[in-house]
């Protein structure tokens, strides 16, 4: 179970790394609407590459960059949670959410 969540947490934190890279319509919509400047985005992807990337190296056997990876994500998620909170955006709060029961089920 374990390995499936942590393969899971890897594909989405992917994807969604690759989509703030090409600044996908839908990424540049919800960072206008918590007032994460577009300018974020490419640094913000990067981050969750390496937080998928790290959490690959976890599960090939780098059993303390996998942790490592887990906590920079769940510091992440955090960060975006509290960055819903404030801009009063809890219905595109559901997807750090997501990512960050992911990050702490991969912990």
């Amino acid at each position: 179970m374990h390995t499936a969540l942590t393969l899971t947490a890897i594909v989405l934190n992917a994807a969604i790394g690759v989509a703030d890279l090409a600044k996908a319509k839908f990424v540049l919509a919800t960072s206008q609407a918590v007032d994460v400047p577009p300018t974020w985005l490419p640094m913000l992807g990067t981050l969750k590459l390496a937080g998928a990337a790290g959490l690959t190296l976890g599960l090939a056997g780098i059993k303390p960059m996998g942790t490592a990876a887990a906590i920079g994500l769940i510091l992440f998620y955090l960060g975006a949670i509290i960055a819903h909170v404030r801009a009063r955006k809890f219905a595109t709060g559901a997807a750090p959410l997501l990512f960050l029961g992911l990050a702490v089920a991969t912990l």
